[in-house]
């Protein structure tokens, strides 16, 4: 059987799983997500979609309906538990230059997973099968999966194990768990009251209480508040007028306060040893447990939905070796380990008191929202002129036809962008390698001539000034995979140096 005969096949219908099987869609990939449970999770879970995130979904044709079900919020807010005032908030309006979307959403996991699933087509997601076992052979990948008519085989391209901290498919690899758990719990409460009207607080929709004693970070959703706050090691979980009193202790008195759900979980910081074996790959919590602070659990695992998808396209469609495949852990690996796990380690440190650095909360919250470096010495924090694993600016330039952003421009493709003078006609190619396009990007219109399907817009040199004089390599993920100083002959160097990232050439 040829690979590409099989569809990849996700294990798990949580939304890493569901979020890496439409960007699977987007790249024309055939897939299948098996879900053990008979109905989508209805726990009150995680519930802040980070604009990283928010690209990421846009960029597989999902963000219209996530924000409909969402309530958008501009600031994150820091207050002080014993006084009630502002220590200082971040505004997400401070990355207007670097995205069309400079906000954060709410929308509890629960909420999202259902729209999730509708934009999937009909018989994609197949609840009730849960995974026994697999097998992998040349060309493939045989599962057995146990389902309410008894245990059926299925054949998949490659498994992607989206299973969560208890995966099933991380049990069957084998790979090792390495971390900690904390003693302290989180608990996690749902609760209608009103702040807007008979008892306004007009706090942010995002805002995190600190304290030495006690902390609670207090969350806008769309119907309801939700209150999140550490227990104790060995504290049982509060009852309904414990938690409505736990609340008013931190907003104050107010007429009602009606329990809609709550939920108590443990916090890890804990990384498997490996994310992948041969045709099988772990993401999201299977590869990576992460405290939940400052929304690094989903939003990390989205970076993973969004790194491998393009890749398994790229080795699908014959346009790449499989060895671009080892990309995917050497690149996210560091993002779980260096990068959500210490900032999840100083976000606990503001929030208890025993880091009073603000300045610094605000800077890496703000770096947290995009994610804007990959690689070995991957950082959350930018710092000088844009380099190879950066994430790409999205900055507008103009077609033919209009506005258009670089991210839009590499969907579905590498974009070699040639920042030079339009004018002068430098020699673009035309076709090349399957899955590489080359543009120019100048503030000079190009004249009408064969450059001019392959040239963009750049008025005021926005871009140039931002990268230089250059030519960029971008990715389908809209990371910066080449970049180096102009010359005639760049559509060649562009070219290998393309050949050599998909591993075809060098």
């Amino acid at each position: 059987m040829n690979t590409s005969d099989s569809p990849v096949a996700v294990i798990g219908a949580g939304p890493i799983g569901l979020i890496t099987a439409l960007g699977l869609v987007a790249h024309g990939v055939p897939v299948v997500v098996f879900e053990a449970g008979d109905e989508l999770s209805a726990d009150t879970r995680a519930g802040t979609i980070l604009t990283r995130t928010l690209e990421v979904l846009d960029r597989y044709d999902a963000l219209g309906p996530v924000l409909e079900a969402s309530l958008r919020l501009d600031e994150i807010g820091e207050v002080d538990r014993a006084t009630g005032k502002s220590t200082g908030s971040v505004l997400t309006s401070a990355l207007a230059g670097e995205t069309r979307f400079p906000f954060v959403v709410n929308v509890p996991q629960h909420e999202l997973e259902p729209v999730l699933a509708s934009m999937l087509a009909p018989g994609t997601v197949r609840m009730g099968h849960r995974l026994v076992d697999f097998a992998q052979h040349e060309n493939g990948v045989t599962l057995q999966l146990s389902t309410p008519d008894g245990i059926v085989g299925f054949e998949a391209a490659y498994v992607l194990g989206c299973d969560g901290g208890r995966s099933t498919v991380r049990e069957r690899l084998g790979a090792e768990v390495t971390g900690h758990t904390l003693e302290q719990r989180y608990m996690l409460v749902d609760l209608v009251c009103d702040l807007d009207i008979a008892h306004p607080r007009d706090y942010p929709y995002l805002a995190y209480f600190g304290d030495r004693e006690e902390w609670m970070v207090l969350v806008r959703q769309p119907h309801c508040w939700r209150f999140v706050f550490p227990l104790a090691p060995g504290r049982d979980e509060p009852g309904p007028d414990e938690l409505r009193n736990k609340a008013r202790h931190f907003i104050g008195d107010v007429d009602s306060l009606e329990v809609l759900g709550s939920n108590v979980y443990t916090v890890h910081h804990r990384v498997a040893s490996s994310w992948r074996d041969g045709r099988v790959f772990l993401l999201g919590d299977a590869a990576h447990l992460i405290t939940p602070m400052w929304a690094l659990g989903l939003n990390t695992g989205v970076l993973d939905a969004s790194n491998l998808p393009w890749r398994l396209a790229w080795v699908l469609r014959g346009w790449a070796s499989e060895a671009l495949l080892d990309g995917y852990e050497a690149e996210q690996k560091p993002v779980a380990v260096h990068g959500s796990g210490a900032l999840a380690e100083a976000a606990r440190a503001v929030m208890d008191r025993r880091s009073d650095s603000v300045a610094g909360w605000q800077d890496a919250m703000t770096r947290t929202l995009l994610g804007v470096r990959l690689g070995a010495d991957w950082s959350m924090t930018r710092t000088g002129p844009l380099r190879v694993g950066d994430r790409a600016p999205d900055l507008r330039v103009f077609g033919l036809r209009g506005p258009v952003h670089l991210h839009e421009l590499c969907r579905d493709s590498f974009v070699a962008l040639h920042l030079t003078d339009a004018r002068r006609r430098p020699f673009i190619p035309a076709d090349g390698p399957a899955g590489l396009r080359q543009v120019v990007v100048s503030r000079w219109d190009a004249p009408h001539s064969d450059l001019r399907s392959h040239a963009y817009f750049d008025p005021g040199d926005t871009v140039r000034e931002r990268f230089g004089d250059v030519v960029v390599l971008l990715r389908p993920d809209g990371h910066i995979a080449h970049i180096e100083p102009w010359t005639a002959h760049s559509w060649q160097s562009v070219q290998d140096r393309y050949l050599q990232e998909v591993r075809l050439a060098g």
